[in-house]
């Protein structure tokens, strides 16, 4: 078994690779997070519980020693599984593979950790794998999920560009999963304005991950950030990209679904969004369209707020009374200012060359003839009506 390992207390170093805000002290609870990431799955609650009584360091070697404290849902079972992956293991050899990718891997008393993942209880990471620049405390402090549709079509991935541009263009990080289909239209649509954005992986920030995506992976790394609970060289599943989602959902100020089907993966990071108090928003489509039926569902039923454009959405998740959008309506026409009266007038007066006389006039606003009258003058001070002869008709315009 790794030297690592044997030892009761997991040593730093300088060979450990500390993180921002890290100092010395702090490097063997690092190499042990290290450690239980590879022995746990993403949000492993048993193990988010451990951590929360004891050091990481302390957790290891509990469970390299079956001591581990005595705790629901933990059964011989559980515990077996994490003593089966422990041979082999060398988390400074994972440090040193994400440094050689420009990378780091972040814990909680990080000067980087978001605080917001905290909201994730016991399932809160055990710490992030990040490559790219920046800050990812700082970005999340203003950030948007954009989430959808793998096979979306062309309607949802236009939508999705285009208001990934119009947030990024007002300062907002655009975060997303880095799939296929309403993914990549978002972080495309931010990186086309040079804006910044975030892709939370369901594999290691090492690993591209899906293939046809790997340009575009390697350009959030470079512009933005690559952020993953996942140790270097890991590969997705089905549970993971699962997983995932609650990530994206607690790190952002909210999460907007562009397309979705009834039984949409997306509609899961939504439902996190919302039970964990985010905004969570919603883009209609057409209503024949089974890729937008599980947006629709969620409007209708209160999960999600309806927004069109970037104003409405940073109307929700931006400073209170700082970020309102634009009301909206319809264009002022010159009728629209008239006088109620006045305006009933100018209905009365016919279109056609021969017009009509007062009497008539006043017979069909039901207005007294005297004050017609002084209506039409007005009306024809403005420009709307004319007068020929005895009668009144409206300015033909060209």
């Amino acid at each position: 078994m790794n030297q690592l390992l044997r030892q009761p207390r997991i040593p730093g170093g300088s060979d450990a690779g500390p993180g921002p805000g890290a100092t010395t002290e702090t490097e063997p609870e690092r190499l042990a997070r290290v450690l239980l990431g590879r022995l746990s799955e993403p949000g492993d609650a048993v193990v988010g519980r451990w951590l929360a009584q004891l050091p990481a360091v302390d957790v290891v070697k509990a469970i390299r020693d079956g001591t581990v404290p005595d705790h629901p849902g933990l059964d011989a079972t559980r515990l077996s599984g994490y003593q089966a992956r422990l041979p082999g293991l060398d988390p400074r050899m994972d440090l040193k593979r994400v440094r050689d990718v420009g990378g780091r891997f972040i814990i909680p008393g990080d000067t980087e950790w978001p605080s917001q993942l905290d909201d994730l209880g016991d399932g809160r990471p055990i710490g992030l794998w990040v490559t790219g620049t920046g800050s990812l405390r700082l970005l999340a402090l203003r950030s948007v999920a954009m989430v959808g549709s793998r096979a979306c079509t062309a309607y949802g991935a236009h939508v999705a560009g285009e208001l990934s541009a119009q947030l990024a263009e007002r300062g907002w990080v655009v975060v997303s999963g880095a799939a296929y289909g309403i993914d990549a239209a978002a972080h495309r649509g931010a990186l086309a304005v040079g804006g910044t954005t975030a892709a939370v992986l369901a594999c290691g920030v090492d690993v591209a991950y899906p293939k046809g995506n790997a340009e575009l992976i390697r350009r959030i790394g470079v512009q933005g950030l690559l952020v993953s609970e996942l140790p270097p060289g890991e590969h997705p599943n089905r549970f993971r990209f699962v997983l995932r989602n609650r990530v994206i959902a607690a790190l952002t100020r909210g999460t907007v679904v562009v397309e979705a089907a009834v039984r949409s993966g997306a509609l899961s990071t939504a439902r996190r969004a919302r039970d964990l108090n985010r905004h969570t928003m919603g883009v209609a489509g057409p209503v024949t369209s089974e890729l937008s039926a599980g947006v629709h569902a969620l409007i209708r039923s209160g999960g999600a707020t309806l927004v069109t454009d970037a104003a409405e959405i940073t109307e929700l998740i931006g400073a209170i009374g700082e970020d309102l959008a634009p009301q909206r309506s319809g264009p002022v026409l010159p009728r629209d200012l008239l006088e109620p009266a006045v305006a009933r007038v100018l209905e009365a007066v016919p279109a056609t060359a021969e017009g009509a006389p007062v009497e008539r006039l006043a017979r069909q606003s039901g207005l007294p003839p005297d004050e017609v009258l002084q209506r039409l003058y007005e009306l024809g001070s403005l420009g709307y009506v004319e007068r020929h002869g005895a009668h009144w008709r409206v300015v033909r315009r060209r």
